[in-house]
């Protein structure tokens, strides 16, 4: 959530930004008035409970007292409504973008800030990773479908060796980094899933919920890293914390997407190494461009043109306030196509959460949390094995990942 004291001192200034996301910004206005009614309440209660004690305090029993005792027992439930009916609306008003956001309605207004590499060119026409994971017995969707239902699938021999080889790749470079490698549960409580934007209805469903359970699968070790820290204070000295963490991943995916979505695009199941980092407001733009120059490293490493967009204000989403893509080359599609993504959602989930760090002086503020995917095991292996594929069907394996591969080539599975 946003500092309450930005509702109410630079109202303007948040419905901008939240007009600026897309997002509606008479929720601003009937934030402000639910927020103006709880505290005229809040000051009414008061002021009858301090009657109250005076009365109290003489010792004797009036019609005065009967009378203050009734008018609180009818206002106490009207000031839990009113909190109630603030909260459900305030929860729904994003993060501010940050001022150096370019502005846009949604995806076509995202900025290119950078290209790396070539795009191969093939001297023959190159198979989708579909008809090369089919072709080679190491990708099975149809299997998938039958046991679970679609966009799931089977990974057999090399094709699971590249997940966990592109795991363990991930985990030593950004072990070297700093970053303390974690595995996470695949489970949160609802307060986590939703406390870092990730919502089980609506247009945007991501969450599979457990029946009679308030626990959901995660979309992301994000979930589980930012609720490891849920209502600590932590130490200004022992900041920033730099987590990498392994999780499944489950995603409903819900609405129409295009062409481009089959295969391993777009499933409701992968694996994936997720860069999280707790750090002082003051250095939260410093630790966002390093998360996004790991990324790139990543891929530069693994020999995958790429380019990277800046989102726009429409494109953000509800928790960060900046957000960068990073687009491998895809080149059945003859374009580039999303593997990674890196936000700052600098305090709003801080908040959401209640996690804050103490200054030297000892003062206590909301901290920043930041997120990036190291590795997301679906669309890393689809841009892999399209870039890498030979006209004979067999995959060259990208050279740092061969100790763990122990092989430099994906042959069909016999």
């Amino acid at each position: 959530m946003i500092n309450i004291e930005l509702l109410r001192k630079e109202t303007d200034k948040v419905k901008e930004g939240v007009a600026a996301k897309q997002f509606d910004p008479t929720l601003v206005d009937k934030a402000k008035e639910f927020d103006t009614k709880r505290l005229a309440l809040v000051k009414e209660l008061d002021g009858l409970r301090a009657k109250r004690n005076e009365i109290a305090k003489l010792g004797k029993a009036s019609d005065e007292g009967k009378k203050i005792k009734e008018d609180l027992k009818a206002k106490e439930p009207e000031l839990e409504n009113a909190e109630s009916e603030f909260q459900e609306i305030f929860a729904q008003i994003p993060n501010l973008p940050l001022a150096d956001v370019p502005l846009g309605a949604g995806e076509k207004d995202n900025v290119e800030i950078k290209k790396w590499g070539t795009p191969r060119e093939f001297k023959f026409t190159p198979k989708d990773h579909l008809e090369l994971g089919k072709n080679l017995g190491i990708l099975d969707f149809e299997t998938g479908a039958k046991v679970v239902g679609s966009q799931f699938y089977y990974l057999y021999g090399d094709a699971a060796l590249l997940e966990l080889s592109l795991i363990q790749y991930a985990y030593e470079l950004l072990s070297k980094e700093g970053f303390l490698p974690v595995i996470t549960p695949d489970l949160a409580k609802s307060r986590y899933y939703l406390g870092t934007g990730y919502t089980p209805r609506g247009n945007e469903a991501q969450t599979y919920e457990i029946k009679d359970e308030d626990l959901g699968l995660i979309a992301t070790a994000e979930v589980t890293l930012a609720g490891k820290h849920a209502d600590e204070i932590l130490d200004e000295k022992n900041l920033p914390l730099k987590y990498i963490g392994y999780s499944h991943c489950f995603r409903q995916e819900a609405g129409a997407y295009g062409k481009y979505s089959k295969g391993l695009y777009r499933v409701h199941e992968f694996t994936k190494a997720e860069m999280f980092i707790y750090c002082l407001p003051e250095e939260s733009e410093k630790m966002h461009q390093y998360i996004l120059e790991m990324e790139e490293k990543i891929y530069q490493s693994l020999g995958l043109p790429y380019r990277v967009l800046q989102m726009c204000t429409g494109d953000l989403g509800a928790m960060a306030a900046k957000k960068y893509d990073v687009e491998a080359w895809m080149p059945t599609r003859g374009d580039y196509g999303e593997v990674t993504s890196t936000s700052n959602c600098t305090d709003y989930q801080a908040r959401n959460l209640n996690i804050k760090y103490r200054r030297k002086d000892g003062k206590t503020e909301y901290l920043h949390m930041l997120n990036g995917t190291a590795i997301a095991t679906s669309r890393t292996p689809l841009a892999i094995m399209e870039n890498y594929q030979e006209e004979d069907g067999t995959i060259t394996i990208p050279e740092v990942l061969r100790k763990w591969m122990g092989k430099d080539k994906i042959t069909p599975r016999t």
